[in-house]
């Protein structure tokens, strides 16, 4: 008995070892890409099939020229995201709190319709938009592309935010409302700032999702006037297929801003993905 027991005691540690040396290496698999990318931004005068494992010099002309050519796009992009984050949790926290504290008829086929919604393919969206954008006069235009990219982020914000205005205890709101609070007022000043880690991970997700949307960026857009980075960078490469350490400084900044993000909101996001479900 004493020797099973400290058989399994002996195993344990090279159990968690062998689970370690398996998270590295698929840790590492994954981070190849971004090595690469980078490792090809810093070498810009070697073709694609020239460049070294690891660069013998630091060039940073490539950036330069990335900087120059794709920061107007980068603005766009950032402007865009942030623009469609704002529509995104304007419309997506008022409907989470009816769905999630109201007695509305219907609420599990809503919820369950906005799921589905995130099915769609993006194309089709895309197309039917266009024909409206066209009545509307919305092509071209900064508002339209905020309210396209933030229709990505509604449903997620919805379906995340009720789960976690669901678990806010009814005697907490009640308690706003005998105090003399309205509907309106006890959402702004109860209800939100006690939903602050959803909040803060739907937002984020929103910005994600209009950071790298592409297909309404080309499909709406048929000037050179409202252009995100996705978009230039999809056409920088086709005039410059040569200078890829250019491309790939131009795809390094654009991941720039998405991880400092998710750095800066990772513990919100952990908060708000699991605390619906935790209380």
């Amino acid at each position: 008995m004493a020797t099973a027991t400290a058989s399994s005691t002996s195993s344990a540690p090279k159990r968690r070892w062998g689970a370690t040396v398996v998270g590295i290496v698929i840790l590492l698999v994954m981070l190849f890409p971004l090595y690469w990318m980078i490792n090809t931004a810093l070498q810009p005068e070697s073709g694609l099939l020239e460049v070294s494992p690891v660069p013998h010099s630091i060039d940073l002309s490539g950036f330069s020229s990335a900087i120059s050519e794709q920061g107007g796009h980068l603005l766009t992009s950032l402007a865009v995201a942030l623009g469609a984050v704002v529509i995104c949790l304007a419309v997506a926290a008022p409907a989470a709190y009816g769905l999630a504290q109201f007695r509305l008829p219907g609420t599990k086929s809503i919820v369950f319709g906005t799921l589905i919604t995130q099915m769609v393919p993006g194309i089709v969206i895309a197309n039917a938009l266009y024909s409206a954008y066209v009545d509307l006069g919305l092509v071209n235009s900064y508002f339209g592309l905020m309210l396209a990219d933030a229709s990505l982020g509604i449903p997620f914000a919805i379906v995340l935010m009720r789960s976690f205005m669901v678990a806010i205890p009814k005697e907490v709101i009640e308690a706003a409302e005998v105090d003399g609070a309205g509907k309106l007022r006890t959402f702004v000043q109860v209800v939100l700032p006690m939903s602050r880690n959803s909040l803060i991970t739907a937002g984020l997700f929103s910005f994600l999702y209009a950071w790298s949307d592409f297909m309404f960026a080309l499909t709406l857009n048929t000037t050179d006037d409202v252009k995100p980075v996705t978009l230039g960078i999809y056409q920088y490469i086709g005039a410059h297929v040569g200078d890829w350490g250019s491309v790939m400084a131009a795809s390094v900044l654009s991941a720039i801003p998405a991880a400092v993000l998710l750095v800066l909101a990772q513990k919100y996001i952990a908060a708000g993905i699991t605390g619906g479900s935790v209380k």
